[in-house]
């Protein structure tokens, strides 16, 4: 893989989405590739945070398992994110499970190459931090929302951020089972069942063999933006 090949990859909002063309060879060089089956896990909750994986390709949930005993999802990555690097910086366990859900392929860095590649490249621990501090001020808004949202304004979000971005039809980038919906937006099945129920007669939305399409994105824009 080469420098170019990776920054068109990595997304937008990415942790090495400022690199430049040397830094992310550094990268490339000093990494090894790993491909995972579907149902693989590539991190798990509790284990040493020794490396951070860029995913290359495929799809992965993030999950933790809170002290109810309970799965929570956290969130779904796609191609050009970077996954387990608190845990790298901080040195201490993983604070989530990641887990293939589809064939994957992602690019490993170990904490002592990461070390390697900041001590040599001497302003890109400076950029880092300045992406992830906007990543915390834009996590602590989204979690101030949700908390202050209904499960109606509160559904409507979690589709958004599913949503392709000017892909026709309406597609998300993952179709999920309505409890799968549940778990990610913190609402019962029969919730979001009785809300999607709603707005398909409504024709906001399009409920066909158990996958959602986005059919009026400004209406479910207008509802995620709602009053609580």
């Amino acid at each position: 893989m080469k420098a170019e090949e990776l920054a068109n990859i990595l997304a937008e909002h990415s942790l090495f989405a400022d690199c430049d063309e040397a830094e992310l060879a550094d990268l490339i060089l000093r990494g090894h590739f790993v491909q995972y089956k579907k149902g693989d896990d590539l991190i798990m909750q509790g284990d040493p945070g020794n490396s951070l994986l860029i995913l290359l390709s495929g799809n992965a949930r993030t999950s933790m398992i809170a002290s109810n005993g309970h799965e929570v999802v956290l969130d779904y990555a796609e191609a050009g994110q970077v996954l387990g690097e608190i845990a790298l910086l901080d040195g201490g366990e993983r604070t989530a499970s990641v887990t293939a859900i589809e064939p994957t392929s992602v690019l490993s860095i170990t904490r002592d190459a990461f070390e390697e590649i900041l001590g040599k490249h001497k302003n890109m621990a400076l950029r880092l931090l300045k992406v992830m501090a906007s990543r915390i001020r834009m996590a602590n808004s989204m979690i101030e929302g949700d908390r202050a949202y209904t499960s109606g304004p509160r559904l409507a979000r979690y589709l958004l951020r599913l949503s392709v971005a000017g892909a026709e039809e309406g597609r998300l980038k993952l179709d999920l089972s309505q409890s799968e919906l549940g778990n990610f937006a913190g609402m019962s099945r029969e919730h979001i069942n009785r809300q999607l129920s709603s707005w398909s007669e409504s024709e906001i939305v399009a409920v066909e063999s158990g996958k959602v399409r986005i059919l009026d994105h400004a209406m479910l824009s207008h509802i995620a933006e709602a009053d609580s």
